[in-house]
C-alpha cells in the first residue's frame, strides 16, 4: 500500500504469522486484519508518523476516518479487534511500552434477529425439488431432515451411515466444539430419508463407494457450498421473493418449535448450544410472530 515502509510491512506479517500461530484464525480474518494495519500505516504515514508511534488520537482519528466512510459498527469492531491484538502483541514483543487502543471502547453491537420462514414457505420450499429425479429426491430429504432436526449445514453434509439410526428414528451429530448429541428424525423426515437411501443414493452412486449418506452426482459426498446452491435452486421455484440460505432452514425449525409450545431449554439441546443465551435470541421471533397472530385475529389486535 501506498507510503507503507516494507519495516512496516514486515512487522505486520510477523504479527499475523503469530497469531496464526497461537489462535489458528481463518484466512479470511489474517487477510482483513492485514488490510486494516496497512490502512492505519499509510494514515500514519500521512501524518508523519508509523504504527510503532501511534496514540490514542491517531487510533480514534482512524476509526472515525471509517465511520466517514459509512462503515457498519460491525465493520468497526473488526478494525478494533485486529488494531488491538496488534499492540497487544507489540508489547509482548517488547516493541512498545504502553498500549494506545487500551482506553477505546468497543463499538455496540445490535444483535440481529436471525431470518426464518413461514410454514407456508417452508411447505412451498420442501416441495420444489423433483422428487422422481435422484438428485431431486437426495435434495427433498436433505431439506426435510434440515428443517426436522435443525442441523447446522456443515453437520447435515457431514453425516455418515455410522450416524444414523433408523430403527430409533435418531441421528448421532458431532457438533461445535466436538460435542454430540442424538436429534429425531420425525416420522416425515425418516420416510424421505428410507426413500432416499433405498433408491435414490444407490441411482447416483451405482457401484462407487462413499462414507456419507448425502452425495453428488460425481459420486463423492456433498459439500456445503453444493447444499448451499441446491437450496437457491429449488427457492427460486416458490414464490419466496428473500434469498434462502440452509442456516434459514435453521432458524426456522427453531422458531416453528417455540411458536408451538416447546420448551427453550429442548431447543437448546436439539440446536447444540452451549449457552442458553443464544437460544434465547429465537424467543424475540416467535414473540413478534404472536403479536402479527394476536394483532390479525383478535378483535381490538
Amino acid at each position: 500500500m501506498s507510503g507503507v515502509s516494507s519495516e512496516q510491512e514486515k512487522q505486520i506479517e510477523l504479527f499475523l504469522d503469530s497469531i496464526w500461530a497461537e489462535r489458528g484464525l481463518s484466512r479470511n480474518t489474517l487477510q482483513a486484519y492485514r488490510y486494516d494495519l496497512l490502512q492505519l500505516a499509510a494514515q500514519q504515514h500521512n501524518r508523519g508518523s508509523d504504527l510503532l508511534s501511534a496514540s490514542r488520537e491517531d487510533l480514534l482519528h482512524f476509526l472515525a476516518s471509517r465511520i466517514q466512510e459509512g462503515r457498519s459498527p460491525r465493520s468497526l469492531s473488526r478494525y478494533l479487534s485486529g488494531i488491538r491484538q496488534f499492540y497487544q502483541w507489540s508489547m509482548r514483543e517488547g516493541r512498545i511500552r504502553n498500549d494506545p487502543s487500551a482506553l477505546i471502547e468497543s463499538p455496540r453491537l445490535g444483535r440481529g434477529l436471525p431470518k426464518a420462514l413461514t410454514e407456508q414457505q417452508v411447505n412451498e420450499l420442501l416441495e420444489a425439488p423433483d422428487v422422481e429425479t435422484p438428485l431431486g429426491l437426495r435434495d427433498r430429504t436433505m431439506l426435510e431432515l434440515m428443517y426436522a432436526t435443525g442441523l447446522r449445514v456443515s453437520e447435515l453434509v457431514g453425516l455418515e451411515f455410522t450416524d444414523l439410526n433408523i430403527n430409533q428414528g435418531i441421528v448421532r451429530v458431532m457438533g461445535k466444539g466436538n460435542k454430540e448429541r442424538l436429534v429425531p428424525l420425525g416420522e416425515e423426515a425418516l420416510s424421505w430419508l428410507q426413500r432416499y437411501l433405498a433408491s435414490g443414493r444407490p441411482e447416483l452412486m451405482a457401484t462407487a463407494s462413499c462414507q456419507h449418506v448425502f452425495v453428488t452426482a460425481r459420486k463423492s459426498g456433498m459439500t456445503r457450498q453444493a447444499f448451499w446452491h441446491a437450496i437457491r435452486r429449488c427457492a427460486r421455484l416458490t414464490s419466496i421473493d428473500q434469498n434462502v440460505s440452509p442456516h434459514m432452514l435453521r432458524h426456522s425449525f427453531a422458531t416453528h418449535l417455540l411458536n408451538h409450545g416447546a420448551d427453550l431449554r429442548v431447543v437448546q439441546l436439539l440446536l447444540g448450544h452451549s449457552d442458553l443465551s443464544t437460544t434465547q435470541i429465537y424467543t424475540h421471533i416467535a414473540r413478534e410472530g404472536l403479536k402479527a397472530l394476536h394483532s390479525k385475529h383478535h378483535p381490538r389486535g
